[in-house]
């Protein structure tokens, strides 16, 4: 073969080859993306000593209003599906107590409300989730929190003392959200 049936060959292959490997191209396909990653932060830490507690006027041992505009950030309370929140609560005092976190509107109106009756030391760390969203309580309780309120009450003695090294107690609360980006 001379040199231009070579190349009339050769042109004919990759023509084939380009012809069928070529798809058509869909740009629309980010308009089918949905991108909802899940965050998790920490809410609410509380560690009282039974000092403290001995040592408080009447039996209230803690009472305390936070600002917490986490949950209504556009971002995140517009674009928010569902989530869990979840406490554990540790006693190792002497002392029964209640522990009530009410999480607030704008306005200081109560949205919701989560109470821990907790029985005096030895006791296991007491660990409560709760879901928000399809599964579990409004959504709208956390697109609307704007602030928390958390009180601790003594419903025990002031005089008595855990034997423990350390007694207090502590509540720790985390959340873990999905929100749709995209």
């Amino acid at each position: 073969m001379g040199k231009l049936g070579t190349h009339t060959i050769f042109g004919l292959l990759l023509a084939i080859i380009f012809s069928s490997c070529a798809e058509k191209q869909d740009f629309d396909q980010y308009d089918d993306l949905s991108i909802t990653p899940t965050y998790e932060a920490s809410i609410v830490y509380l560690e009282t000593p039974e000092e403290v507690i001995n040592a408080s006027n009447g039996a209230n041992f803690y009472s305390q209003d936070f600002n917490f505009d986490a949950f209504a950030e556009d971002i995140f309370s517009e674009r928010v599906l569902d989530g869990v929140l979840t406490y554990e609560v540790e006693n190792t005092t002497s002392k029964r107590l209640d522990l009530i976190i009410e999480f607030l509107d704008e306005a200081g109106n109560v949205l919701d409300t989560e109470s821990f009756s907790i029985n005096p030391a030895p006791t296991a760390v007491l660990v409560r989730e709760i879901a928000y969203g399809n599964a579990g309580r409004s959504i709208d309780i956390i697109r609307n929190t704007s602030g928390i309120r958390l009180s601790g009450t003594n419903l025990s003695d002031s005089s008595s003392t855990s034997t423990l090294p350390d007694p207090m107690v502590t509540l720790k609360s985390s959340g873990k959200f999905r929100v749709r980006i995209k």
